[in-house]
């Protein structure tokens, strides 16, 4: 009887094992050639999928040359924060896709096929998936799907209309203009000097949602 038992709990074990060797491989590899078959059928061209770990590598080298050197100063910024993804549109185009790992992720430029996907009214695009405790503590319309995202999108976007925001532009103005004032007290007679931009994104970013919710500065506030 002990050695039926023992024999039993080694087969199911053993069907476990298998079963999550084959979960794990299709996780890592034929799920991702699938997709990539998928993607380069409907005409997208991109970088070949690697083992496990896609494009990480190479993103994180190109990374790093490219912060290696001074940035020129231009708008042209995305060859420096996002050095893989501007390497991949200049080889493959504008449409075109790298590896996360075992996810592709594809780009897209043209505002057309953006306005296509942020619509997502057929519910054919999806949101990317989040873990339990991420889904808790931060829920919205960027996570929501289906009729549950429309609901939110319909509630959201009078907030969003052409005419209110024309009305907030005198308190963007003033946001700007205050930017600009603290900027060249910092730069002084000299006329330069240095500055973590960082914090004052965010100081800014707050006071622009402070003067067009509340009326005041977010200083005041």
């Amino acid at each position: 009887m002990r050695l039926a038992v023992s024999s039993l709990g080694w087969g199911a074990g053993g069907l476990l094992l298998v079963a999550w060797a084959v979960w794990a491989l299709n996780w890592a590899w034929w799920r991702p050639r699938r997709q990539e078959r998928a993607l380069r059928s409907q005409g997208l061209r991109g970088t070949p999928y690697r083992l496990l770990r896609g494009d990480l590598k190479e993103d994180a080298r190109l990374l790093a040359e490219a912060r290696s050197k001074p940035m020129p100063l231009s708008h042209r910024i995305i060859p420096r924060v996002a050095p893989l993804l501007h390497a991949a549109m200049s080889e493959f185009g504008r449409t075109s896709f790298t590896w996360f790992g075992p996810l592709p992720r594809v780009t897209i430029t043209d505002p057309q096929s953006i306005r296509g996907i942020l619509s997502n009214k057929s519910g054919h695009v999806g949101r990317s998936s989040a873990s339990s405790l991420r889904r808790l503590l931060a829920t919205g319309v960027l996570s929501y799907e289906g009729e549950k995202w429309a609901k939110h999108r319909r509630i959201l976007n009078p907030a969003f209309h052409l005419e209110k925001l024309k009305r907030m532009l005198p308190a963007f103005s003033v946001c700007c203009s205050d930017l600009v004032s603290r900027r060249e007290k910092l730069a002084g007679p000299e006329g330069s000097c240095e500055l973590d931009v960082w914090p004052e994104l965010q100081n800014f970013t707050g006071d622009v949602i402070s003067r067009a919710a509340f009326g005041s500065s977010y200083e005041e506030d």
